[in-house]
């Protein structure tokens, strides 16, 4: 009697994980669409990290300013302008962007306005967040200002850290556009 119920019970869980494996999945519309949008907007991410790495590469973007902040610890200061930007085509830029000055508080705002016709030391290098541009020039002084920015593919967000040896660095917060 015993083996009998133990077979009858291992044939009624054999039929029952047959028809669980056997049954299909039955989504709601709800979840399809939900999985429809998250696949769509996936996609958009992805084709808006490749327009950004494209623009890099290409040596064919602008830099727009939101803030700048004098390092180490100066106040965070927002760059409300739309005229402030860098703009890098080639081994070409054109520089219009607020710059603290000064050895010695007090520090002052004065505005870098150049247009370049060559970068020295331009390097691009791709990092695991993005790409990593730099360059410098001497912006017709005696002195030489290094830019370098850190951009970040995913966001589309940068930060620019210009360095001279006479002043604190400046860094600023931004976004990379398309240069039109």
């Amino acid at each position: 009697m015993k083996r009998l119920l133990f077979i009858l019970g291992s044939l009624l869980l054999l039929m029952a994980t047959i028809g669980v494996v056997g049954q299909k999945t039955m989504r709601s519309p709800k979840e399809e669409r939900r999985e429809q949008r998250e696949q769509r907007r996936a996609e958009r991410l992805a084709a808006y990290e490749r327009m950004i790495d494209s623009l890099v590469l290409s040596h064919n973007f602008q830099f727009n300013p939101q803030t700048m902040q004098r390092q180490p610890a100066g106040p965070m200061r927002s760059i409300m302008n739309p005229e402030f930007n860098i703009g890098i085509w080639g081994s070409m830029a054109d520089i219009c962007m607020p710059y603290i000055k000064g050895y010695t508080p007090p520090y002052y705002v004065t505005v870098l306005n150049y247009t370049i016709p060559t970068l020295d030391h331009f390097t691009t290098e791709q990092t695991h967040e993005g790409w990593m541009v730099s360059f410098s020039s001497s912006l017709f002084s005696g002195t030489t200002y290094t830019f370098i920015f850190e951009i970040y593919s995913r966001t589309g967000g940068a930060q620019l850290t210009i360095k001279n040896p006479w002043y604190s660095d400046v860094q600023y917060s931004g976004t990379i556009s398309q240069l039109y």
